[in-house]
């Protein structure tokens, strides 16, 4: 019997991609695409609609980027205009995107723009006025070049919606809606996901996507496979902030994100963290454009290991070696717990997220993992051992019978007479007749 043959992981040059993106491919170090990449860019050279479901670090920025450079490359153009829209919620995640469209466009000719808010409005407008075939940009701005009649995406060839449940949940149904409308009716619309259980998506890409093929690679109840994901209770914020000081100075990491639901949360934990002596740094949506920019690198290059980060940065960052994710505050529903979280654990890497939680977030917490079908593991931290264990447990007497407790009857207690001394006198004397006319008249 002939033994059966072990089938070959597919190469990136199997995609029959050009010549040139697989140059820059291998130059960033890539030899087999991921799953994401492996299902959505033979789809997408067909030039057909996707919706696609993949947990954040899976490849899929590459999963619609090589796609569409491909067709720019192999099918030219005369006419004016972009040809490729990106759009994205934040601009962390645009400068992201923008960045690795970069490297994959290094050995060809295409230009490649970035246009968010809190950059130079005027070159902008120059960048899009010189055709740049493939805009990466935030929805808000692109509105804003829109009033000046800047951007011409009447001859789009591909409209590409990233992240779109976020921006859904950001409030850019109506702005997406209405940039799309302004685009070549005839073009190629790839939709991205972190999950498919969002009504919005389904319904958006019931407005956008025709004949569309779905891709989906997870749902939002999907474990995360290198992810280990724990919760330590605590008793209060003071508690908390020990705790967490702890962790950021015990556990093995390069770099760690801890998560805050609020701006003024975040600005109270750098002090006293900056304090023990630990390198830390902000980052949230009131910031400068220039301060965040300026906060990412630090990060990036490892001139800070620990941000104290808003949900801004859930969806913003993608920087490597985030192995350590902390929740100070717990997330205030499932989905941005996934999105938290979904910043370690990239691909291959391993990571650990820690929740710490306290009384008033028990129920919380505890509706993020029905929401999700996970259970999270418990953790005590031995030094810093808190009162709170979790929500009593109340304890029923009897025997449980058929699923209900038996509950015995109870004796009745038997009636205390109260024998004054006076009385122990009397005893054996005859008492005097009552006069019930005298007991009538008074109580009329």
């Amino acid at each position: 019997m002939q033994p059966t043959p072990i089938a070959t992981p597919l190469l990136f040059s199997d995609l029959l991609l050009d010549e040139q993106l697989l140059s820059a491919i291998k130059k960033m170090g890539f030899e087999q695409p991921t799953p994401v990449q492996l299902e959505s860019i033979p789809l997408a050279l067909k030039h057909k609609d996707l919706l696609v479901s993949a947990e954040t670090g899976s490849g899929k920025t590459a999963a619609f980027l090589l796609p569409t450079l491909q067709h720019l490359l192999t099918s030219p153009s005369s006419k004016l205009g972009s040809r490729a829209l990106v759009l994205t919620p934040t601009r962390e995640l645009a400068q992201q995107i923008f960045k690795h469209c970069q490297q994959l466009t290094e050995f060809t000719d295409i230009k490649t723009g970035l246009v968010t808010g809190g950059d130079d409005f005027r070159l902008q407008q120059n960048m899009l006025r010189r055709n740049t075939e493939i805009v990466i940009a935030t929805p808000g701005r692109v509105l804003e070049l829109m009033e000046q009649e800047i951007p011409d995406f009447s001859n789009l060839d591909v409209l590409i919606l990233d992240e779109a449940d976020r921006m859904l949940d950001m409030g850019f149904s109506e702005d997406v809606l209405n940039i799309a409308n302004h685009c070549n009716a005839q073009r190629q619309t790839l939709l991205f996901s972190a999950t498919l259980t969002h009504f919005g998506v389904i319904k958006m890409a019931d407005k956008l996507l025709k004949e569309h093929k779905v891709v989906a690679l997870n749902t939002l109840h999907d474990g995360h496979r290198n992810i280990e994901q724990q919760i330590v209770l605590a008793d209060d914020n003071d508690h908390k902030l020990k705790l967490l000081t702890w962790l950021l100075q015990n556990e093995t990491y390069d770099k760690a994100l801890v998560f805050a639901n609020s701006r003024i949360q975040a600005n109270l934990l750098q002090g006293p963290l900056r304090g023990q002596k630990l390198r830390v740094g902000v980052l949230h949506g009131e910031m400068d454009q220039k301060d965040r920019n300026r906060m990412m690198k630090l990060f990036r290059d490892g001139e800070v290991k620990i941000m104290l980060a808003t949900d801004l940065a859930a969806r913003g960052l993608d920087i490597k070696g985030i192995n350590l994710v902390i929740n100070f505050d717990v997330p205030r529903n499932g989905i941005n717990y996934i999105h938290r979280i979904g910043r370690t654990g990239r691909v291959d890497e391993l990571g650990l997220t820690i929740a710490l939680v306290k009384h008033t977030e028990w129920n919380l917490m505890a509706g993020i993992e029905r929401f999700l079908k996970q259970k999270f593991k418990q953790r005590s931290i031995k030094e810093l051992a808190g009162k709170y264990k979790g929500p009593k447990k109340i304890k029923a007497s009897g025997k449980a019978t058929g699923g209900k407790l038996k509950v015995e009857p109870k004796k009745e207690a038997a009636e205390k007479v109260k024998i004054r001394d006076r009385d122990k006198k009397n005893i054996g004397k005859r008492r005097a007749p009552t006069n019930k006319v005298s007991e009538e008249t008074n109580q009329s």
